[in-house]
């Protein structure tokens, strides 16, 4: 609330929120301590509920837009990676009823799936308990930058984009999950159990 005020006082409006903030996890879930599980919701779900919630009057004054950075883990569920992936979900039903809440009030809300973006979030990604792994176990080098994936970001938001997803691999698992969700599975099992270290 203290955000969204001061925004409001030192700017007189609010036209685009993107709820961007966020972390990650790595560990099985049966080997996962719970307060891990939580700590994601507090972040990345309620997080973006929360700074919605207190921009939305000011944003539906502007018929402005609400951005949810999410991820292909909200299409599709990843091993190792319960708490996110469940983070992920939960923002896209939040993001989903408030498009349609407002659908005759103007609002323009945008799920963005970036896809594996070159950033620090592997770096500080939890464990099971709860400690940061470190390290990340993915080559960020072959990622998209951070830079490119707001680029595209910033033009969906101008064209009011529903939903983007960014990457060859984002876009053909989330199709293909459409269709033959047991094949994903299997594709996406296979792809993260290649990673060091895969839980």
């Amino acid at each position: 609330k203290a955000f969204v005020d001061k925004a409001i006082t030192d700017f007189g409006r609010i036209d685009v929120l993107i709820n961007n903030a966020g972390i990650s996890m790595r560990a099985a879930f049966i080997d996962l301590d719970l307060k891990v599980l939580k700590q994601l919701m507090d972040v990345n779900f309620w997080g973006a509920v929360y700074c919605t919630k207190h921009a939305l009057p000011h944003l539906l004054k502007v018929k402005g837009s609400v951005t949810g950075v999410s991820s292909i883990a909200g299409y599709k569920g990843l091993p190792g990676r319960t708490g996110y992936s469940s983070s992920k979900f939960a923002m896209h039903g939040f993001l989903e009823t408030l498009r349609i809440e407002n659908l005759k009030k103007g609002l323009h809300v945008l799920i963005a799936c970036p896809g594996f973006t070159a950033s620090n979030i592997r770096n500080t990604a939890l464990g099971g308990d709860g400690n940061q792994q470190g390290e990340s176990p993915r080559d960020e080098a072959k990622m998209m930058s951070a830079e490119a994936v707001a680029l595209h970001i910033k033009t969906a938001i101008q064209k009011r984009k529903r939903t983007l997803v960014l990457t060859r691999d984002g876009k053909l698992t989330v199709l293909l999950n459409k269709f033959f969700p047991k094949l994903v599975d299997k594709l996406v099992y296979n792809h993260m159990a290649k990673e060091p270290d895969s839980p």
